[in-house]
C-alpha cells in the first residue's frame, strides 16, 4: 500500500509537530463535505480546544475532487495535513494514519459531523489525563440525543445486541463514528486489527475490552446524515463475518490479548478477603449455572417418565455437565485454546460425580421418607440440591480444575 502526503505550498505557514491531539477525517470521494467539514471542526478547535491539535484529511483512493479540496484546506490553515492512500476501506486508513502519527491522542470522526463537536473534549480529557485508553462517543448511552429514522435505529441497536449476547461486549454503541486512542495504546493494539473497513472499529474495541483497557463512553447529541453513502446491507454481513471471524480467534487463542494484558490492562482493584477476580468469576459462573440448571431441569421433566427418577437424574446432569464444564472453561476462567481441554474435561467429570452424588442422595432420601413424591417436590428438592452442589462446583472449578487459568475482573 502506498501512501502519499499531500503538504501546502511553499509559502504556506509552518506546519504543526507533534500535537497533543491529532482528528482524522477518512473520506472517501467527499469534494463537496469535505472542506465545509474541515473548516468547522478547524473553528472549533481553534477556539476550544486548549491543546495543540492536528487535523488530517485521510483520503482512502478518492477519484473525485477530493485530493484537490485537501490540498486547498492544508494550504489554509498549518493545522491541517492529508495523506491519500491508493486502496479503499476507512479502517485502513484509520490503521495507518494512527500508526504514522506523533500525537499523543488520535481521535476520528466522519466527514459529515453528524455528532456534536461539543463532546469533542469529553472524549479525548480522559485520555489525554492516562484515566482510559480509549473513547467512544454512544448514542445509546443515557444522556444521548439521537435524531435518525426508525430503520438506523433498529439496525444499531439490533447490531450492538448481537455483539453484546456474541461476543459479551459491555460497550453501548460499536459503530458511532467519533472515536479516540492514547497513541501508546494503539501502536500496541492496532497491529491485531485486521479488519480494514467499516468493522475496524468494533474490532478494536473487543480486542480493546478483552486485553483489559479502559473504554471510556461519552453520551453525544447525533443527527443521522440523510445523504448518507454506506451501503446498509453490504456493511451488515461484513460486520457478522468479522464477528464470526473474532469469535474463532479468541476462541482458539490466535491472538496474543495476554501479553497486550500484561502491558497494559489494568487488572482488577484490591479488595479485602477477595481474591482478585472473584466478583467477575462468580457473576459469569451464575450465569452458566443459570442456563445449565434450565437446561438440566428440562431434560429431566423430560426423560423422568421414560426412565425413572434416578436414570433421569444421570443422564440429564451428564449432558449438562460437559456442556458446563465447556463454558465455565472459556466464559468464567479465560482458559482459550485447545490446550488441557480433555484434562479440564475429566476434572470436571470428577466434580459432576459429586453432584451427581448430592443429587441422587437427595432424591432416595426423599423417596424414603414418601413413598409416591410428586413431582413438583421431586423437583423442589432438585433445585435445592442443586444449589449446594453449585457452590461446590465453583470452588472445585477455581481452587482445582482451572486454577492456572486467567483471572479476569
Amino acid at each position: 500500500m502506498s501512501l502519499s502526503t499531500l503538504s501546502s505550498q511553499d509559502a504556506g505557514p509552518a506546519r504543526v509537530t507533534a500535537p497533543v491531539l491529532d482528528v482524522v477525517v477518512p473520506v472517501y470521494n467527499e469534494e463537496v463535505d469535505l472542506g465545509p467539514c474541515v473548516q468547522r471542526l478547524h473553528a472549533y478547535l481553534a477556539a476550544s480546544f486548549p491543546y495543540p491539535f492536528r487535523i488530517t484529511i485521510a483520503d482512502n483512493a478518492s477519484v473525485d475532487g477530493t485530493a484537490a479540496v485537501a490540498r486547498q484546506l492544508t494550504a489554509a490553515y498549518p493545522e491541517v495535513e492529508a495523506v491519500h492512500l491508493t486502496q479503499k476501506g476507512r479502517g485502513r486508513a484509520l490503521n495507518h494514519v494512527w500508526t504514522h502519527s506523533d500525537a499523543a491522542v488520535l481521535a476520528y470522526m466522519d466527514v459529515d459531523l453528524s455528532t456534536d463537536l461539543d463532546a469533542l473534549l469529553p472524549l479525548v480529557a480522559p485520555l489525554i489525563s492516562g484515566h482510559s485508553d480509549l473513547a467512544i462517543g454512544s448514542r445509546l448511552a443515557r444522556g444521548s440525543r439521537v435524531v435518525r429514522g426508525a430503520k438506523r435505529e433498529f439496525i444499531s441497536r439490533g447490531y450492538n445486541l448481537i455483539l453484546r449476547t456474541t461476543m459479551a461486549a459491555r460497550f453501548s454503541d460499536a459503530q458511532c463514528g467519533f472515536k479516540a486512542i492514547r497513541a501508546d495504546v494503539a501502536r500496541r493494539l492496532l497491529p491485531m486489527v485486521e479488519d480494514t473497513g467499516w468493522f475496524f472499529d468494533t474490532e478494536m474495541l473487543v480486542l480493546a475490552e478483552r486485553a483489559g483497557l479502559r473504554i471510556h463512553e461519552v453520551p453525544v447529541d447525533w443527527v443521522d446524515d440523510p445523504d448518507s453513502r454506506v451501503d446498509i446491507a453490504a456493511t451488515a454481513i461484513a460486520d457478522l463475518k468479522g464477528i464470526v471471524r473474532i469469535t474463532r480467534a479468541l476462541s482458539t487463542g490466535r491472538l496474543p490479548l495476554a501479553a497486550l494484558r500484561e502491558q497494559l490492562g489494568r487488572d482488577p482493584l484490591p479488595v479485602d478477603g477477595v481474591p482478585a477476580g472473584l466478583t467477575g468469576q462468580l457473576i459469569r459462573f451464575a450465569g452458566v449455572g443459570v442456563a445449565s440448571t434450565l437446561a438440566y431441569l428440562v431434560l429431566y421433566a423430560l426423560l423422568r417418565a421414560g426412565l425413572g427418577a434416578q436414570s433421569a437424574n444421570l443422564v440429564a446432569l451428564l449432558a449438562t455437565a460437559v456442556a458446563n464444564t465447556a463454558a465455565n472453561r472459556r466464559l468464567t476462567f479465560g482458559v482459550r485454546g485447545n490446550g488441557g481441554a480433555l484434562r479440564h474435561q475429566a476434572q470436571g467429570l470428577v466434580v459432576f460425580g459429586i453432584g451427581l452424588g448430592l443429587t441422587s442422595g437427595s432424591l432416595a432420601l426423599l423417596h424414603a421418607a414418601a413413598t409416591e413424591p410428586s413431582r413438583a417436590v421431586e423437583l423442589v428438592v432438585l433445585v435445592l440440591a442443586n444449589l449446594v452442589a453449585t457452590a461446590v462446583r465453583f470452588l472445585m472449578l477455581r481452587i482445582w480444575v482451572f486454577r492456572g487459568g486467567r483471572n479476569r475482573a
